[in-house]
């Protein structure tokens, strides 16, 4: 009998982290495809039998890729340049893929020298996914075949601007995985079966308790697993954490975000008289801080990385007073001049006097005197555009109990942050800040019923009144559970991206106060 292993290597969430960088401060970081190439290569020479997998995200989320969708479309992406050198076998489309439309992401396709697979996004009218391959089988020369096949969480339309998806149906992931499994199985006859999920996890996996609600169906991991027969190897993501575990007999990983990990799964296959058997599976994740940056791989792309350092270096204006965040709880406690500065840009951009906005990430370090464009990307780090919807009174209250349900009491009765916003994944983005109108929000009330005072023009928000918002295009479509705002009509676009606008913003007045008016309170 003959032994034969296989590694399979996933990444995910990648967000065009290839270089090994905090682009905010521009010191070295332990992530990143660049020390994961090293990783990979060493791999790829130690083993005749191996696939190399993303699962989604790659496209968007470094100044690196923003300068390249802001300057330099017509090239190769960064990504799309490192990923054919490895060579990855496949990616998978995850969410983010869609955020500068299909234009862009069919050129990606095009260029990239491997297939993007999504089994359950659909072109409606052709009736079958919209890169054409649900799934690739990779044969080896031992005889060995594997499937891997694509699926994408269906929750985009929930967050993506409707002309970025025009055309597409994003069908349940579970339908879709147990459409296409058996078929696979059936057809291909392959010796293991791997699917590659983006997306992740509704149940707890140590206590099994649903951390999400089934009908959302954002993440549904552990359905796949349990609902699917004759899955093998799950690859999962979208949740940005790190995971390696058995679910219900089946091998699951996620490798975390930015590069910082590669999951790896090793499946050992048992070769008698033509026979091949699929014997063990052991699963893991090598963290990128183990490994050095690939040269090689950083000098592909330096041209690129050049020109993106030029950008954000430009010194584009000053700020008077601070406007650096010490402390981003405290700054979602209590109103801070960032929020009131990009409030206000949303506000004089789109003509409209109530707005709101989120303090997206932890990391954000708010402005220093001196702002360059690195300042702008490394605090404004999505690429929204802004939408005018109108809402009722009653609505608006709904939206602010959502946003209000991000505090929670603590035993000691300080306040703190509820799990519901950073468990599993970290959505701080979720808790918006609004100008415009005056409101407190008492945490010492049950979730749902903590906000007091709505005040506009001097007058409470009546419930059956309407009142026109500006927010990001992510927001309006409903993102983050604001359901309340999902299929408002838009009544005014604003299409350019808002680092841009808060740029043009500082440029045009040279020097902007930091400041607030202490418009709303939170009472703890």
């Amino acid at each position: 009998m003959k032994k034969i292993q296989l590694k399979i290597l996933e990444t995910s969430d990648m967000h065009g982290a290839i270089f090994p960088l905090h682009y905010g401060t521009n010191q070295p970081a332990a992530h990143g495809l660049a020390r994961l190439s090293t990783a990979i290569k060493k791999i790829q020479e130690e083993n005749d039998h191996l696939l190399l997998i993303d699962n989604g995200d790659f496209l968007q989320g470094t100044p690196l890729a923003s300068f390249y969708f802001r300057s330099l479309r017509q090239d190769v992406h960064p990504m799309i340049k490192a990923m054919n050198d490895l060579p990855y076998d496949a990616a998978v489309l995850g969410n983010h893929e869609f955020n500068y439309g299909l234009a862009i992401l069919n050129k990606a396709a095009t260029d990239a020298r491997f297939p993007f697979l999504s089994a359950n996004i659909v072109d409606k009218k052709a009736g079958k996914p919209y890169f054409g391959r649900p799934y690739i089988i990779k044969h080896f020369a031992s005889g060995i075949k594997a499937a891997v096949l694509g699926v994408t969480t269906g929750y985009i339309p929930n967050w993506e601007k409707p002309e970025h998806i025009r055309g597409l149906a994003f069908n349940d992931a579970v339908a879709a995985v147990a459409e296409w499994v058996p078929y696979i199985k059936k057809t291909e006859r392959p010796d293991i079966m791997i699917v590659s999920y983006h997306g992740g996890f509704e149940m707890d996996l140590s206590s099994k308790r649903q951390i999400e609600a089934r009908e959302k169906g954002e993440n549904q991991a552990y359905r796949i697993c349990t609902e699917v027969e004759g899955i093998d190897v799950l690859l999962t993501g979208h949740q940005h954490r790190i995971a390696a575990e058995f679910i219900n007999g089946v091998a699951v990983v996620q490798p975390g975000f930015s590069g910082a990990a590669i999951a790896q799964v090793t499946a050992e296959f048992h070769v008698s008289a033509g026979a091949i058997k699929l014997a063990d599976l052991s699963i893991g994740v090598l963290e990128a801080k183990e490994f050095e940056a690939d040269e090689a791989l950083l000098q592909l792309v330096e041209k690129e990385e050049r020109q993106t350092q030029q950008w954000l270096d430009e010194v584009i204006g000053t700020i008077e007073g601070s406007m650096k965040i010490e402390d981003p709880f405290r700054a979602r406690l209590k109103e801070h001049p960032l929020i009131e500065l990009i409030n206000r840009v949303q506000m004089e951009a789109s003509q409209t006097d109530i707005s709101c906005t989120s303090l997206f990430y932890n990391e954000a370090g708010g402005l220093p005197s001196q702002v360059t464009m690195r300042d702008i990307v490394s605090n404004y780090i999505y690429p929204n555009s802004l939408a005018v919807i109108e809402i009722t009174g009653a609505e608006m209250k709904e939206a602010l109990e959502r946003s209000a349900s991000y505090f929670r009491l603590l035993p000691d009765q300080t306040v703190g942050v509820s799990p519901r916003f950073s468990y599993p994944k970290p959505q701080h983005y979720n808790y918006d800040m609004w100008e415009g109108i005056q409101y407190t929000i008492n945490v010492h009330k049950a979730p749902g019923s903590r906000v007091e005072q709505i005040i506009y023009r001097g007058k409470p928000v009546q419930a059956d009144g309407l009142y026109q918002v500006v927010m990001n295009n992510y927001r309006a479509g409903g993102g983050g559970d604001y359901s309340m705002f999902k299929g408002k009509a838009i009544i005014k676009e604003i299409q350019t991206d808002m680092a841009e606008l808060l740029a043009d913003y500082i440029r045009r007045h040279g020097v902007v106060k930091a400041e607030t008016n202490q418009n709303w309170k939170v009472v703890y």
